[in-house]
């Protein structure tokens, strides 16, 4: 349907088009007439280029691609070479004001001096750089104005040989360079001055450079950088020192992180908390990567520096000592005087259990207790379960003891241990006392719970207390039972038991030979199972909860798909001081990579375990980092692909894919072209809909190289969908503006004699069309035409009326030949282009031939030709059409109901509106509010301002609240309706309920408040809107500033404009060339120089009246120089001065004796093509007379001819006069003299070179 909409589309802009034609060629009538044809007989619809019926299914299986992409390449290698700045020939003038043109706009107060001059000096180029630095701290500057002032650095000293520039120069210069990321020149910049051994302070930039390169993490070229600058004995700053250690923390660098950081520890420099963060990261990665000793030897360091080690740091070590010798963490406590925090400790004693038992651990406890060690309910409770697992009844009840005593809470695991350890000494009896004490301590049993009570009374043979068990679960919901089910077969099918088909039996046998107990009634019963196994089971269930393994639980519930409850068992689990194995930890991993939401929980758990990621394998680490690019998170799936290439990991194509993408989204095109070169050396090859989005990333990066490259690897190693791929590059590639890549791509095929389908040629030509370059299309055409193809028909639209334009006529007749043929007619097409074109008679006549075909226009047509009508003010057409929609129920637009209540309220027929509004208002409620506004709008454009206070008591009756749009309609159209009291009582109303005016109300109130001399509400408003924050429009600061100097506040208009510029309040879009004249006539030029600066700064030209204003005032002072240099700015951007201002410049020259700069000044006049007064050529010849230079006066005078003037009696003989001047005898030996040269016509026989005379 879209492309069938946009075929409509076109087409009907084909017949507009076509109506630029005349009818006097032949040709050309026949092509208009077929037009003319399909509008009123056919119906157009668009064949899809996914058609099937239009793919002639090329084998290309047999074509060989390899090198296609080299060879495309070497053809245009202009489009892959890496644009360096362009390096302009200083020595010429003209080459030299391109750079300074293009950073004039940054700084138009300094360049201006120089465009005249085009010879800079060290102090110039200082001057230059000092205010460049000022505005790029101030304002967002683009990297193309720097480059241009690097060219001009650069080649300063290129146009004079002796020229040097200041070492406050270099620095300013490096530091402009790195804020805007260009390091290789910064680095040029300092090899530069260490040639020419210009002494300066280097460090600051290697610093710079240091802080640069960090800060787009190229960890590699900032160590570079350090070495260099501790070769030269340069010391960092400590923030330089920071960063280099922090990215490499981040990057996962232990060894560099640790050189960095011993380097500066051995300045024996005070370390600020800063750098403290800092240090406590390198160890943590030193104890992560197991280097111990080396962390406490780095501790001891630090702390001779007065630095103090947190908790965390010192766990870190501990936790390192733990895995090697215990007593070696308790000296390490010991030495740094501190205690290990609960989590530290508790994973201490929790390893001490494991390996020497739980009295070692808890005589560790009480030493790390002496230290300061605080013991939570978790410690004890480690405690009490592994007294429990090693049958320590009495210790398990001592340790219970003491928890109590220090007012802390036993946790579900100690009880379940506690009933566990009964059961296993048979004292089941005492089970349900620990039951009553955990419920009455405010912990709430759960499933494993009564899953262990089942298990300790199966296995002690009470089968009665199973049944209360059961009975209390399914009362407390925890499993669902009925009561025809047997709950023993229950309480088996819980212990997961159902496998051993256990059955309770009565033993009827007088001697009660199987009985193995007794019922409370005294028969003997007995289990009809394998009994082995039986107590293996029930036996195993108690052994595994005296010791809660979490690692086992959190697998349990990845295999049941609980990701997030295993994830915060995790939590738990550090708790107990217990760790995940990888194979869980990857199973998690995994679970939280899969939906979006849970990444950020994947994120958490990686900075949890840092020992287990570098342990991970392929299969993880790829999804991590395709999960992480696909919410945004390209930096941290970028660190995790750099440590798989550290430890040679395969990376497959999802993840190349992942991070190309994510990476082209981030612009980052370093880390991108690395990514790239990796991806080809591992046989990456995505598949066809990555193929899709990888190549538009790519062409939105301008990488057109890598598009061609992966093109052909496509091509070569996916053979079955050659023509796919073929048909997705052409697309992208011509959609995004590389049209020419596409064509020259297309060449290359067709060299090697391949053939291509309709599809391809389309997509090419489309582009080509999109590109306006026509030429190149009709070219691609030809060769369609020739093999028998036809565009389809939307490009056929946009190809026929650019055929005609270009005489190719028989082409476009072809083609309007297959139109014809193949489409067929639609009548809402052209009835909707003919309105949008104004053309409402063939729009109704169009109209009436569809209803005379019974054909039923849809709402779109009412309304298009409803609006039409309106705008043509055919009051009699309007009131038939909208009465055939109102009885029809069509859908009347907003933009019908705005065009009726606009024309009914022009044309004083108020009810009208009122009457359709009603109406309109009934049928949409939600539109309600949009309804009023472009109601109350017009009435208020119209002057029907009683009429609108009518519409705002209903529109209040109706519960609507007034918006935005609506106050500032009221305001504007108030203001305009000259009824000031209403549009200032709306516009307080706003303000008080921080609705933000328009700039056109704003404009509109304050205009109106000036023009009536009311300054005083306009700059009480102006300060309002001011501490608000809010930018006035253009129109209201002129306004303000005019109306301050209609009452010779000259100082008052300057203090508010440069407040609006301090403050930032200057809009983006801004004109000040009325105040620029106003405050150049007031003889206040420097405020009219700062306004025409600002206006160049934010990229608006002034025009040049505001030029021809300040050369007017400069000219006033005599201050001829300043008046020249804004002259010669004005001409390089292309304003034309007014005659005035050449005039007066010449005039000024004349007076002070300056006839050849006057008379350069003539030639510059013809050269821009103006005409020199005759007054202008008077003055200068009378300048050189002045002198006594006849030669010179007589040359101008021959211009002076040629420009149509004729020099008057006077003038022709005070040249005679000076005859008997033997230099002028000299000169005037020539075939023809000079008195007849001088009174000849006003021809001449020869033409000069002008240049050359007036040189």
């Amino acid at each position: 349907m879209k492309s069938r909409s946009r075929s409509k589309l076109l087409c009907n802009q084909m017949l507009q088009n076509l109506s630029y034609f005349t009818s006097n060629n032949a040709k050309l009538e026949r092509v208009s007439s077929l037009f003319t044809h399909i509008s009123i007989e056919f119906r157009f619809f668009t064949c899809s280029l996914t058609d099937p019926s239009l793919k002639p299914h090329k084998d290309l299986s047999s074509f060989n691609f390899n090198g296609i992409a080299h060879s495309v390449i070497s053809k245009c290698s202009h489009f892959f070479d890496k644009k360096e700045p362009k390096r302009h020939n200083f020595l010429n003038d003209a080459s030299f004001k391109m750079p300074l043109l293009d950073i004039s706009d940054v700084i138009p107060h300094v360049t201006r001096r120089f465009l005249r001059v085009l010879r800079l000096k060290p102090e110039d180029v200082l001057e230059m750089l000092l205010g460049f630095q000022f505005e790029c701290e101030r304002i967002a500057v683009k990297s193309t104005k720097v480059e241009s002032l690097w060219e001009i650095f650069k080649c300063a000293n290129e146009r004079d040989k002796g020229f040097r520039h200041f070492p406050k120069s270099c620095e300013v210069m490096a530091s402009i360079l790195v804020r805007h990321g260009m390091f290789r020149e910064a680095q040029l910049l300092l090899l530069a001055m260490e040639r020419q051994g210009i002494s300066m302070d280097s460090s600051k930039i290697f610093v710079s450079l240091i802080e640069g390169y960090v800060g787009v993490g190229d960890l590699e070229r900032a160590v570079l950088v350090y070495d260099q600058m501790r070769e030269r004995d340069l010391v960092p700053s400590l923030l330089c020192y920071r960063a280099l250690v922090n990215l490499s923390v981040r990057m996962k660098r232990t060894q560099l992180a640790f050189r960095v950081s011993l380097d500066l520890v051995e300045l024996g420099i005070s370390v600020s908390e800063g750098e403290n963060a800092s240090f406590e990261n390198v160890v943590r990665l030193l104890c992560r990567d197991g280097m111990i000793q080396e962390a406490r030897n780095f501790i001891r360091k630090l702390m001779a520096l007065g630095f103090e080690p947190s908790s965390l740091v010192l766990n870190e070590i501990a936790l390192g000592y733990c895995e090697q010798d215990f007593e070696d963490s308790v000296r390490c406590f010991a030495e740094m005087k501190c205690s290990p925090n609960v989590l530290t400790g508790n994973k201490i004693l929790f390893s001490l259990c494991n390996s020497f038992g739980v009295e070692r651990a808890n005589l560790f406890r009480l030493k790390l207790e002496h230290l300061g060690f605080m013991p939570d309910e978790v410690t004890f409770g480690i405690l009490i379960c592994w007294c429990c697992r090693e049958r320590k009844l009495s210790g398990a009840f001592n340790y219970l003891s003491e928890l109590l005593s220090r007012g802390l809470k036993p946790n579900i695991w100690c009880y379940h241990a506690l009933i566990s350890v009964l059961f296993k000494e048979g004292m089941w009896e005492h089970a349900q006392d620990i039951l009553d004490e955990m419920v009455d301590m405010g912990t709430t049993p759960v499933l494993s719970t009564f899953k262990i009570l089942l298990a300790g009374y199966c296995r002690a043979r009470q089968f009665d207390e199973v049944k209360v068990v059961i009975h209390e679960m399914v009362n407390r919901g925890l499993i669902e039972s009925s009561a025809l089910e047997d709950p023993l077969s229950k309480a088996f099918m819980v212990l997961e038991l159902k496998t051993l088909s256990v059955r309770l039996k009565r033993d009827n046998d007088v001697e009660f030979s199987k009985t193995e107990f007794f019922d409370n009634l005294g028969n003997g019963l007995y289990l009809d199972t394998d009994l082995d196994e039986y107590d293996k089971r029930v036996t195993g269930i108690l052994e595994d909860s005296m010791v809660p393994d979490f690692d086992f639980l959190v697998r349990k519930e990845c295999s049941n798909g609980n990701f997030k409850v295993a994830y915060s068992l995790t939590g738990e689990m550090a708790r107990w001081g217990q760790e995940l194995s990888l194979s869980v930890f990857s199973a998690l991993l995994k679970g939280l990579c899969t939906p979006r939401s849970y990444i950020k929980l994947c994120s958490s758990l990686l900075e949890k375990m840092p020992k287990l990621v570098n342990q991970l394998d392929q299969e993880v680490l790829n999804l991590l980092v395709q999960s992480y690019c696909k919410i945004g998170l390209t930096h941290k799936g970028w660190l995790i692909f750099n440590q798989m290439l550290q430890r040679n990991l395969t990376i497959n194509s999802e993840t190349f894919t992942a991070l190309i993408k994510g990476l082209c989204k981030k612009e980052n095109l370093r880390n991108l072209h690395d990514c790239w070169d990796f991806a080809l050396n591992g046989k990456w090859l995505p598949g066809l809909v990555d193929f899709i989005s990888v190549v538009e990333c790519l062409c939105h990066c301008g990488m057109l190289k890598e598009v061609l490259e992966l093109l052909e690897r496509m091509l070569v190693l996916n053979p079955e969908s050659r023509l796919k791929v073929l048909h997705i590059f052409l697309e992208k590639l011509s959609l995004t503006g590389f049209s020419s890549i596409a064509h020259l791509f297309v060449e290359e095929l067709l060299q090697h004699g391949c053939a291509l389908d309709q599809i391809a040629y389309s997509h090419l030509m489309k582009g080509l069309c999109k590109e306006q370059k026509y030429k190149v299309a009709f070219t691609v055409l030809d060769i369609m035409l020739a093999r028998k193809m036809v565009p389809c028909l939307d490009l056929s639209l946009i190809l026929i009326p650019r055929l005609c334009k270009a005489d190719k006529l028989q082409t476009a007749i072809e083609l309007m030949d297959n139109v014809l043929r193949v489409q067929t007619t639609f009548h809402s097409d052209f009835t909707k282009r003919f309105c949008v074109t104004g053309k409402a008679g063939e729009a109704a006549d169009i109209f009436q031939n569809m209803l005379s075909k019974g054909l039923l226009p849809d709402a779109d047509i009412y309304n298009m030709l409803l609006q039409q009508f309106c705008h043509t003010k055919n009051l009699k057409k309007v009131r038939e059409l909208l009465g055939v929609v109102i009885r029809k129920t069509a859908s009347l637009s907003i933009s019908s109901y705005r065009s009726y209540v606009r024309l009914m309220c022009l044309e004083g027929k108020v009810d009208y509106a009122l009457s359709l509004k009603k109406v309109m208002v009934q049928e949409s409620k939600s539109a309600s509010v949009i309804l009023y506004n472009i109601l109350i709008f017009y009435l208020l454009s119209a002057g029907e301002s009683m009429h609108v206070k009518k519409v705002l008591n209903e529109l209040q009756e109706e519960g609507l609240v007034l918006n935005e749009v609506t106050y500032n309609f009221l305001v504007y159209g108030f203001f305009k309706c000259k009824d000031v009291s209403n549009g200032m009582h709306y516009l307080s109303t706003m303000l008080s309920k921080e609705l933000r005016p328009s700039y056109r109300s704003l404009s509109t109130v304050i205009t109106f408040l000036c023009d009536i001399g009311e300054l005083d509400k306009v700059l009480e408003l102006s300060r309002e809107i001011e501490l608000k924050g809010w930018i006035l429009g253009s129109i209201a600061q002129n306004a303000i500033v005019e109306g301050l100097l209609f009452q010779d506040k000259v100082e008052a208009a300057k203090q508010f404009l440069d407040r609006m510029v301090y403050k930032g309040l200057t809009p983006q879009s801004i004109s000040y060339d009325n105040l620029i004249k106003r405050f150049c006539c007031l003889g206040r030029l420097d405020e009219a120089i700062d306004l025409l600066n600002v206006m160049l700064k934010k990229g608006n030209m002034p025009t040049s009246t505001s030029y021809d204003s300040v050369i007017c005032g400069f000219c006033s002072r005599n201050q001829l120089n300043q008046a020249m240099d804004f002259h010669a700015e004005m001409l390089d951007r292309n304003l034309k001065p007014s005659i005035n201002t050449w005039d007066l410049l010449v005039q000024q020259y004349c007076q002070q004796g300056k006839p050849a700069e006057a008379a350069k000044l003539l030639l510059s006049m013809v050269q821009v093509g103006e005409t020199p007064t005759r007054l202008m050529y008077c003055s200068v010849i009378d300048g050189y007379r002045l002198e006594n230079n006849p030669r010179k006066a007589s040359e101008l005078m021959q211009m002076m001819q040629q420009s149509g003037y004729e020099p008057d009696f006077d003038t022709h003989w005070s040249l005679i006069s000076n005859l008997s001047n033997s230099s002028v005898k000299d000169y005037n030996k020539s075939s023809q003299g000079f008195l007849s040269s001088l009174l000849a016509g006003s021809g001449f026989s020869s033409k000069k070179d002008l240049n050359a005379k007036l040189g």
